[in-house]
């Protein structure tokens, strides 16, 4: 049976990288993706910390999960957590592969509708001033790899924002107030990569790496 299409035609999973931890609202990624594309507002489920083990578990305590509703578009953008609290490669991957073929479910089964967006790096912040750089940089690299690979191979769109993370990373004028979250100059950047994405998400069309 098929799912009822959903009020919201954007539906968009993550942490803090897609809530905006820092920013206005309407300052973050997927509101001005939105606005871009002249959708109404997106449907918004992620939480500043969350993996995504803990993100699954929400989809399901929110009664997003099982999918009762089908989205014209779904985005992910999720594992940074599980990086910085030391999770196994393996173990996120697995969490992962998960998320992404239950946002692939509430697209309508469509892997040509999920938008995939790659793992910024932290690292580069201030705030990790006294970290590993050079190990997150690695980790990251690994997770991102793996999942870029995942999501393509099923069929499914891959935008990388990670440069363009290490590009901007240390300058004031793209980060919050904390240091260590992107701003509102970063978000702009992040928007006209994944925009061109959704669009053709939104179209059915895929996959594609941008």
């Amino acid at each position: 049976m098929s799912l009822p299409t959903a009020s919201t035609p954007l539906l968009c999973l993550g942490d803090s990288y897609t809530i905006g931890e820092g920013v206005a609202r309407d300052a973050t990624w997927p509101h001005r993706v939105a606005r871009a594309l002249d959708l109404p507002e997106p449907r918004v489920l992620a939480t500043t910390g969350w993996t995504v083990r803990e993100l699954l578990d929400a989809m399901t305590t929110t009664g997003l999960w099982p999918a009762r509703e089908r989205f014209a578009a779904v985005t992910l953008l999720i594992g940074v957590n599980d990086q910085y609290r030391g999770h196994a490669l393996e173990t996120t991957l697995a969490d992962h592969r998960e998320a992404f073929a239950r946002a692939v479910t509430l697209a309508g089964g469509d892997p040509a509708r999920v938008v995939a967006v790659s793992i910024p790096d932290w690292g580069v912040t201030p705030f990790a001033a006294d970290r590993d750089r050079a190990r997150i940089a690695r980790e990251l690299d690994a997770l991102n790899a793996a999942e870029c690979a995942h999501v393509l191979d099923a069929g499914a769109h891959w935008v990388e924002v990670t440069a363009t993370s290490r590009a901007h990373g240390d300058d004031p004028a793209f980060l919050a107030p904390d240091g260590l979250h992107p701003g509102t100059e970063a978000y702009a950047v992040w928007a006209r990569h994944v925009e061109p994405a959704v669009r053709a998400a939104l179209a059915g069309h895929g996959p594609a790496k941008v």
